[in-house]
């Protein structure tokens, strides 16, 4: 049963594998679907990132979290699809503010620049935040192509 309602699509590369694994012991309250990779073992990060950011592009999952090893190649990745608004957060603030103000529906974690406390509180600060409206409606109304 998912919290809130919220449903998540999880993904990473082989660099991003281990938060991987360890957000979805710490999720356990919420729907979440695991989209890959499975191991840490070499993996190209668009192979797992398109399907998550497809998986919230298309309504099948509420918010996408992706993590690899910078996180900028998983949020480019997303970003591609429309609807699709990753952020690469490193900070609770910075998650705060991607959601506030511009509405980010996929957390893009750098693993290889947070540490696994860090990861989990920048997780639950995305998932908790919820986005403003008003003039940040009118911004992010003009994203897309």
């Amino acid at each position: 049963m998912a919290t809130n309602n919220v449903s998540i699509a999880i993904g990473s590369d082989h660099a991003g594998f281990n938060y991987k694994e360890m957000l979805k012991e710490y999720l356990t309250n919420y729907e979440l679907k695991d989209f890959g990779t499975y191991s840490a073992e070499s993996a190209d990060y668009p192979d797992f990132a398109h399907p998550v950011a497809s998986a919230v592009e298309n309504g099948e999952f509420t918010l996408g979290i992706l993590v690899c090893g910078s996180a900028n190649g998983v949020a480019i990745t997303a970003n591609k699809h429309q609807g699709v608004r990753a952020a690469i957060s490193w900070t609770e603030e910075i998650a705060e503010l991607a959601r506030q103000h511009n509405n980010a529906n996929v957390l893009c974690i750098p693993a290889r620049f947070v540490s696994t406390e860090a990861a989990k509180l920048i997780t639950q600060k995305f998932i908790d935040t919820e986005f403003e409206g008003g003039r940040h409606a009118t911004r992010v109304g003009k994203i897309s192509c």
